[in-house]
């Protein structure tokens, strides 16, 4: 086949330090794609008065960005197959360029909502060629530390993301969180076009349309269904039970499309990744952990902050900056450590730390200290420092060459799916639970939000035990 032939004359051709351009240019574009998942979660609370819209409507700017890039990962196996790596990261970055402008120039919730969906669009095809190329440029025995810095991009960009917010807020509009990011985006666009220079060896795959379109209802009528509950009873044009149950027959009926076509090899998701045990593993606690990271780390603790302790945007920004830069200088330190001993004797002690994190968030009040607050954010980081890196590489590392791009797209699809289904379920769980006559989410209904994470953490914890890699780096 195609793939390994190709992965393997890109990896012995392209100098190291070359290769550390390359990837170096994917890093920096994509840590600036990423920050804009949760940039927008500190300032939920002024849109929704900006806008006129509910607070279960105006989270859609950070899950619908989630949800977008669900629908729009699974076609970049077949992108990655179909054009050459520098066309796909061009194509990114220029859409991620347009969807910021026309966010930072909509006049209201409608024209937002679509310039973050056109953001979400490039920002997809990003995340799966960094992990694909990563996995053809880097030998085995370094893959953990290189890893390591996709952790700060995948994982610190999101977390830092309300701190930036944060402190754009306290001082301007929340439409200048798109005009600082829009230079940035644009920098990284002609940087591309002139230093990235990866090639391939396209192959004319057809896209199979009916898969697209199986997987945007799948995905886009399960997470529209859960957001759902949260708001008003009674009040929907259809019941949210509905667009769930049409959302998961979608994804049955996507599945076995694709389990048919990978026989011909024109799956557009080919989904043979999931015959590896180990794939599975790390893939099921990678899920259990971005839902956590997005919907708890991003969107509830600075509802909490704001909402409770009724801090300042620019403070409750400020509040959550240590836990991101934890989870940052542990990237590569846990990187090298996977290479040495593997990935059990990471994952299990920090699914610990991110389960106790979670259980000691429910104990808060509205009397909590901002340094307790802080403290368990702080160990919540850890946690996931310690699991984040590991899993990614031990998920691709078990995976044969030809098989890298569409582990990655799983991989990265998976990671937005949580996102997005951590905060629709922790909104719709926090306003349910509220006691108050306000509209959204009040001190006992986060508590029950964070109940119901703790419960998660714990799901995290017990499957952690299922890792079995034995020490040592992965394998091509």
């Amino acid at each position: 086949m195609p793939g390994p032939t190709t992965a393997t004359v890109e990896r012995d051709t392209v100098a190291p330090a070359r290769s550390g351009l390359l990837i170096s240019v994917m890093v920096i574009a994509a840590f600036v794609m990423i920050l804009n998942e949760t940039i927008l979660s500190v300032a939920l609370r002024d849109l929704t008065v900006d806008l006129g819209v509910s607070t279960t409507t105006v989270q859609w700017l950070t899950s619908g960005f989630l949800l977008t890039m669900a629908v729009v990962i699974p076609t970049t196996g077949f992108l990655l197959e179909r054009f050459t790596p520098r066309q796909v990261l061009l194509a990114s970055l220029s859409l991620f360029s347009a969807g910021t402008l026309l966010s930072g120039l909509a006049p209201g919730f409608e024209v937002l909502l679509a310039g973050r969906v056109v953001q979400a669009c490039g920002t997809a095809m990003m995340l799966p060629l960094l992990m694909t190329s990563v996995m053809r440029l880097v030998p085995p025995e370094r893959r953990g530390a290189t890893m390591g810095t996709i952790t700060i991009v995948i994982a610190v960009a999101p977390a830092i993301g309300p701190t930036v917010g944060g402190a754009v807020l306290s001082a301007l509009d929340w439409r200048w969180m798109f005009w600082i990011v829009l230079p940035l985006a644009v920098a990284a666009l002609v940087i591309g076009a002139i230093w990235f220079r990866l090639d391939g060896e396209p192959r004319k795959v057809p896209l199979d349309v009916a898969s697209v379109l199986l997987s945007a209802v799948g995905f886009g009528g399960v997470l529209y269904g859960l957001a759902s509950f949260g708001e008003g009873g009674g009040e929907h044009p259809v019941p949210p039970w509905l667009p769930i149950v049409v959302g998961v027959v979608a994804l049955v009926v996507f599945t076995w499309r694709q389990t048919r076509l990978q026989r011909e090899d024109r799956a557009l998701l080919d989904l043979r990744p999931f015959t590896h045990r180990s794939f599975v593993v790390a893939l099921t606690l990678t899920a259990l952990l971005f839902v956590c990271l997005i919907g708890v780390a991003s969107i509830m603790l600075p509802l909490y902050l704001q909402t409770v302790l009724h801090t300042s945007t620019f403070v409750s920004g400020l509040a959550v900056l240590p836990g991101g830069l934890v989870l940052g200088l542990l990237g590569r330190p846990v990187g090298a450590l996977f290479d040495r001993f593997g990935a059990r004797p990471l994952v299990i002690p920090g699914a610990a730390a991110m389960a106790a994190a979670l259980w000691l968030f429910a104990t808060l009040g509205p009397g909590a200290p901002l340094g307790a607050v802080i403290a368990i954010n702080v160990l919540l980081m850890g946690g996931l420092g310690f699991m984040m890196t590991p899993l990614m590489a031990e998920s691709l590392g078990v995976l044969p060459d030809h098989l890298h791009s569409h582990g990655s797209a799983i991989l990265a699809t998976l990671q937005q799916v949580a996102g997005a289904f951590g905060t629709a379920v922790f909104v719709s769980v926090a306003t349910l639970g509220s006691t108050g006559s306000g509209t959204g989410p009040d001190a006992a209904g986060l508590r029950t939000a964070f109940l119901v994470a703790g419960v998660v953490g714990v799901l995290a914890l017990i499957t952690s035990l299922f890792v079995r890699r034995a020490p040592g780096a992965a394998k091509a």
